[in-house]
C-alpha cells in the first residue's frame, strides 16, 4: 500500500507542470489537472479492492473482524465522512449561516450517543447486520424481514445524496452534464465494491479518509495564509473570517485581494450570519433542536453505521474505535465552516453570480484562485468521501438483501457462493435505483441525507435502544412501535414527495412544518419507544432464554 501511494505521489508531481495551467471557468469546461487526479484516486480504489477483495461471507459482511481500533475509526470517519459533511455541511452553512450548524451538533452528538449506549454491547451480540440482530433479538422472521426492507430503504435514500455529490463533481471535473456524471459515477462505485465487499471497502476507507483529510485541509490553509488569517489553527482563523463578515470588510482595507475574476476581497455588513434564528437562515429555534435531536438518534440507528461495530474483534475495541472515529470526524467537522465563511465572501461579488450550493466547497477553493491541481485535489477529496460512505451504505443494504432476506428467509441452505452472487445482486439494484432518483434533484445533498436519519431514528433506532437495554420488550412491542414509528414516517415522507411534485394536500404547511422530512424523527422515535413498551408490558413476557443471553452476554 506504501509503494502505491508513492507511486500516485510521483506521478502527480510528473504531470503538475502540464496540468497548472488547466482552465480556472466555474462551469462548463473539462478541468485537466483535476480529471487526471480524480482518475488516479480512482483507479487507486479499484487496486485496494483487488487487493483486499472479499474471499468469503465474513469477508464481505464484517471484514473478516479483523479491523484494528485506529483503522476502524478511520474507517468509521470515512463512511461517516460522506458528500454530506464534505460537500453539505459547508453548503448548509453558506446559506443558512448559524442554522446549519445544527447539523454538525446533531452528527457529532449521534456517535457520543453510540459510544454510550450502543457501540460495545452490538459487538457482543455477535450479529453480522441490524436486521438480523432485530429478527434474533425479537425472536421473529417478519421483524427480521421488515427490518431487512427498512435497511435497504434507508440505504437507498442516503445513497441518492452521495450520488447528487458524486454527480456534481464529476460535472465539475469534466464539464459533462448533471445526468451523465452521476451514471458514470455509479459505474465506478459499483465496479469496486461488488469486487471487495465490506473487507476491500474498509481498506478503501482508510485510504479514503487520508485522501479526504489531506484534500480538505491544504486548500483551507492556503486560503488562511493567503488572506491574512491565522493559518495553523483553521478553526481559530474561521473566527476571524466570521468577525469580518459580519463586521464588514471595506474597499479600501482590502489590502489588495482579490478573488479569481479580479473582485477585490471585501463585504458588506452580514449581522444576520450568525444569528440564531434569523429569518434569512430559514429556520426557527424549533427546527434547529429537533434537527439536532433526529440526527443524533438516526445516526445510532443507520444500519451501515451499525454495521462497522461488527468489524473489530471484541467489544472494547468496538468503544475504541468510536473514540477514534470521533476523533477523525472532528478533523474534517471543526473546519468545514472555513469554507462556507469564505464561500461568503468571495461570492458576495454580484458579477460572480448564483453558484450550486452544494459544491460550494470546490468553488470557494477556486474563486480564492487555489492552484488547479490542488482544487481538483479537493474535488477529489468530496467523490472520496461520497464514494466511502456509498460504498459502506450498498454493502449494508446488499448485506440485508442477501443475508437477512434470502439466506434467513427463502433459502436457508444457500452456499457461500450463491450468498455472494445475491448480495451483488443486490448491489446492482440499489445502485440503479439510486441512480434514477438522484437524477430528479429533490433537495440539497444534506437535507437527503437528513431524510435517511429521521427515518432510521423512527424505525431502527427505538429496536436497538430497548433491545440492547430492557428485556422485557418483547416481539408484539416490537411491531406495535415499529409501526407507530413507520406511520410517522410514512405522512412526512408523503407530503414531502407530493409537495416537491406540486401537489398541495390538506394541513399541507402545517405537516411540513412540525413533521418536516429532516427532523420528523422528534415525533416518531418517542412514538415508537413509548407504544413499544406499553404494548411490551400488556402481551407475553420476552422468552427467558432471550432475557438469559442479554444479562450474561450483552449487559456484562
Amino acid at each position: 500500500m506504501k509503494k502505491l501511494l508513492l507511486l500516485i505521489s510521483l506521478i502527480l508531481i510528473s504531470v503538475t507542470s502540464n496540468a497548472a495551467a488547466t482552465a480556472t471557468e466555474l462551469e462548463g469546461s473539462f478541468k485537466t489537472g483535476p480529471a487526471i487526479i480524480l482518475i488516479m484516486v480512482l483507479v487507486t480504489f479499484i487496486l485496494v479492492g483487488i487487493l483486499f477483495r472479499a474471499k468469503d461471507t465474513s469477508d464481505y459482511y464484517a471484514a473478516g473482524r479483523s479491523i484494528s481500533r485506529v483503522g476502524s475509526g478511520m474507517a468509521i470517519a470515512s463512511n461517516w465522512m460522506s458528500a454530506a459533511s464534505v460537500l453539505g455541511m459547508a453548503a448548509l452553512m453558506f446559506g443558512m449561516g448559524y442554522h446549519g450548524l445544527a447539523y454538525v451538533v446533531g452528527w457529532t452528538g449521534g456517535y457520543v450517543l453510540l459510544l454510550i449506549l450502543m457501540a460495545g454491547q452490538i459487538r457482543k451480540y455477535g450479529k453480522y447486520t441490524a436486521p438480523d440482530f432485530i429478527g434474533d433479538r425479537y425472536y421473529s422472521q417478519g421483524l427480521r424481514v421488515v427490518a431487512a426492507i427498512i435497511a435497504i430503504f434507508i440505504s437507498i435514500s442516503y445513497c441518492v445524496g452521495q450520488f447528487g455529490g458524486i454527480g456534481l463533481m464529476f460535472k465539475w471535473i469534466l464539464g459533462i452534464d448533471y445526468l451523465l456524471a452521476v451514471i458514470i459515477g455509479a459505474g465506478v462505485i459499483l465496479c469496486y465494491t461488488l469486487i471487495s465487499g465490506m473487507l476491500g471497502v474498509t481498506k478503501n476507507m482508510q485510504v479514503q479518509y487520508i485522501i479526504i483529510a489531506t484534500s480538505f485541509l491544504i486548500p483551507l490553509f492556503i486560503l488562511l495564509f493567503k488572506y491574512d488569517y491565522f493559518w495553523l489553527i483553521p478553526p481559530i482563523g474561521y473566527g476571524s473570517v466570521v468577525s469580518d463578515i459580519v463586521a464588514g470588510v471595506p474597499l479600501n482595507e482590502s489590502k489588495e485581494l482579490f478573488n479569481i475574476y479580479g473582485h477585490p476581497f471585501s463585504i458588506v455588513s452580514s449581522p444576520e450570519y450568525v444569528m440564531p434564528w434569523a429569518e434569512s437562515s430559514g429556520g426557527t429555534f424549533f427546527q434547529w433542536m429537533v434537527i439536532v435531536f433526529s440526527l443524533m438518534i438516526g445516526t445510532a440507528g443507520l444500519p451501515h453505521v451499525l454495521q462497522r461495530f461488527y468489524v473489530v474483534p471484541n467489544p472494547r475495541d468496538a468503544r475504541w474505535s468510536v473514540v477514534w472515529g470521533l476523533f477523525f470526524i472532528c478533523i474534517i467537522y471543526w473546519t468545514a465552516p472555513v469554507y462556507a465563511a469564505f464561500g461568503k465572501m468571495f461570492a458576495a461579488h454580484p458579477e460572480v453570480g448564483t453558484l450550486p450550493v452544494d459544491a460550494i466547497v470546490v468553488y470557494t477553493a477556486q474563486l480564492g484562485n487555489v492552484n488547479p491541481l490542488i482544487v481538483g485535489l479537493l474535488a477529489a477529496g468530496a467523490v472520496s468521501a461520497a464514494f466511502s460512505t456509498t460504498s459502506g451504505l450498498l454493502v449494508a443494504g446488499a448485506s440485508a438483501f442477501s443475508h437477512d432476506l434470502y439466506v434467513k428467509v427463502i433459502n436457508p441452505e444457500a452456499t457461500a457462493k450463491k450468498q455472494l452472487l445475491i448480495a451483488r445482486i443486490g448491489t446492482v439494484l440499489m445502485a440503479v435505483i439510486v441512480t434514477f432518483i438522484a437524477m430528479l434533484e429533490l433537495a440539497l445533498i444534506a437535507e437527503l441525507v437528513a431524510l435517511a436519519f429521521s427515518l432510521a431514528g423512527c424505525t431502527i433506532f427505538p429496536l436497538f435502544l430497548l433491545g440492547i437495554w430492557w428485556s422485557g420488550s418483547n416481539k408484539q412491542g416490537a411491531v406495535a412501535g415499529l409501526i407507530a414509528g413507520s406511520v410517522v414516517s410514512l405522512i412526512s415522507l408523503t407530503y414531502f414527495i407530493t409537495g416537491r411534485l406540486g401537489v398541495m394536500l390538506p394541513y399541507h404547511d402545517f405537516v411540513n412544518y412540525w413533521l418536516g422530512a429532516w427532523y420528523f424523527a422528534w415525533v416518531g422515535a418517542p412514538l415508537a419507544i413509548i407504544v413499544n413498551i406499553i404494548v411490551s408490558k400488556l402481551t407475553k413476557p420476552t422468552p427467558l432464554e432471550v432475557r438469559k443471553f442479554l444479562v450474561e452476554q450483552v449487559h456484562l
